[in-house]
């Protein structure tokens, strides 16, 4: 991961609001949640939501997928995992390994 994707990644998660979002769809695991689930849950007008959800899906934190008329939410967890791992590996490298 690069710094530019990391800081669009983290700028997305850096709002209450989208935060919030993408940590319900973290829990909603692997089978996601259907747009007026995380509405519900949230209590966020549908204009908010969406363009909350725009965000988070523009950095790749998100996908979504149609089935008929609902709309699915999903966490990319390959690009959490990233951006986890891209912060762990950053984190301390000047430091020697004995962490004095």
């Amino acid at each position: 991961m690069n710094i530019e994707t990391a800081s669009c990644q983290l700028h997305a998660l850096g709002n209450a609001t989208r935060l919030r979002i993408y940590r319900t769809l973290v829990h909603a695991g692997d089978s996601g949640a259907p747009v007026g689930r995380v509405q519900d849950t949230l209590g966020l007008p549908a204009s908010t939501l969406s363009h909350h959800l725009k965000k988070l899906l523009d950095v790749g934190l998100i996908r979504q997928e149609r089935s008929g008329n609902t709309l699915h939410c999903h966490a990319e967890y390959p690009a959490m995992k990233a951006l986890v791992g891209f912060l762990v590996d950053e984190c301390c490298t000047d430091e020697d390994a004995s962490g004095k």
